[in-house]
């Protein structure tokens, strides 16, 4: 059985976890879902200084405080970023990477190299005006979806994730990751792609060519960007799956 510790995407918590992890303790693994610096319960936490080193460092630490081994680093979306940076740290406690719905970063890479430049004087405008320079409050979900599938989500889903969301602290978004940023040579690498993800990939989008190839192991799940809302359960057979 495998050991899965789940690191949300952005303006999210451990709570986002919740029932895909409790279906991954059915089948018999250990789940722990973990929450980052300045968001849900650890939304006191942030501050100006938050940033991309600092979730990395969560992540490191929660695996070395926990005394975890043969970890199965699973990353939603912007989680992809610390993850990558733990995944380079973890050494030889780390036996896979899972990414969902997402890619692992370079170094010197950004989350906002993600975006055209329109939507990065967007952002920072919205960080000045309702973040207190620091935070980015969840975009309406008028303007979340043009990038981020929101299928899946009922009224009830999109209505716990709009009340849940907590500002992301915008350090995490504009620092670039510093090396080193890839995991042993040893490490299983899997992503798991959801349905707008599986359109570029089959599209052959060359930046994305590399996850199609091994030692890359693919698998597709036909929903929305929020998969552990939309379809907790068919994620975590998704999951059982990728390290049985």
């Amino acid at each position: 059985m495998a050991t899965f510790v789940l690191a949300p995407g952005s303006w999210l918590g451990a709570w986002a976890w919740e029932d895909t992890a409790r279906a991954l303790q059915e089948c018999g693994h250990t789940a722990l879902p973990l929450t980052l610096t300045g968001l849900a319960e650890h939304a006191d936490h942030g501050g100006p200084k938050t940033d991309l080193d600092t979730h990395i460092a969560d992540i490191t630490g929660f695996v070395e405080r926990n005394g975890l081994r043969d970890v199965t680093l699973v990353a939603h979306s912007y989680a992809a970023a610390p993850v990558t940076g733990a995944a380079g740290r973890l050494g030889d406690l780390l036996e896979r990477v899972i990414y969902v719905d997402s890619a692992p970063f370079t170094a010197g890479m950004c989350m906002l190299d993600l975006m055209p430049p329109q939507a990065v004087d967007q952002l920072r405008q919205q960080v000045d005006a309702s973040g207190d320079g620091w935070r980015l409050p969840m975009p309406p979900f008028e303007v979340l979806g043009l990038s981020s599938s929101l299928d899946g989500l009922d009224e009830g889903r999109q209505n716990v994730l709009r009340t849940r969301a907590t500002p992301q602290p915008f350090g995490t978004f504009t620092q670039r990751l510093a090396g080193p940023a890839e995991p042993g040579p040893g490490v299983d690498r899997v992503l798991i792609a959801c349905r707008d993800f599986t359109g570029l990939l089959d599209a052959g989008v060359p930046m994305l060519a590399y996850l199609n190839q091994p030692p890359w192991r693919r698998f597709d799940l036909p929903t929305g960007h929020w998969p552990m809302l939309s379809a907790p359960a068919e994620l975590a057979r998704v999951l059982d799956k990728a390290v049985s």
